[in-house]
């Protein structure tokens, strides 16, 4: 048996109910800490990340990718897609108004992203196995139909 947290829901596992306290369906998620590198507003070199609620157990967020954000000359710095990411799955726990950390995070980087880009983020839960969370993401480039450039399950 793996000691390994593992990003795919067992057999069983249930998609939980929004909490009745959760933002509504279109509403902006707001940031937990303004200072936060993910989604706060007053860091200065933040991703500024912006979320707002899907229709479902699922969000989509947004950000542009800055000179401040690169690792080679002109593209983003793997790590910072890898936060980016997980501060998207992060907001999920809003729906369901629990406090959670990242256990196991999976990214795979499928396309470069060129600094000036817009990564247009969605996610979801996937399932829920007592405190266990299970969620993904996928980050598409310059629209919300643009070609995946980073995918993340948690």
């Amino acid at each position: 048996m793996s000691r390994v947290a593992s990003t795919t829901p067992p057999d069983g596992a249930i998609i939980p109910d929004r909490h009745p306290e959760s933002p509504a369906t279109g509403s902006k998620i707001p940031s937990h800490f303004a200072h936060c590198f993910g989604c706060g507003e007053k860091h200065p070199t933040g991703l500024h990340l912006v979320a707002h609620v899907g229709n479902a157990m699922d969000l989509t967020a947004e950000f542009v990718v800055s000179e401040n954000h690169q690792g080679a000359p002109g593209l983003a710095h793997g790590g910072l897609l890898s936060v980016a990411l997980d501060e998207a799955l992060g907001k999920l726990m809003w729906l369901l108004r629990a406090p959670a950390v990242t256990a196991r995070l999976e990214t795979d980087f499928i396309k470069p992203v060129p600094i000036g880009s817009r990564l247009f983020i969605t996610a979801e839960i996937t399932g829920q196995v007592n405190r266990k969370v299970y969620c993904s993401a996928v980050g598409r480039l310059d629209s919300s139909d643009g070609e995946i450039a980073v995918k993340a399950a948690a």
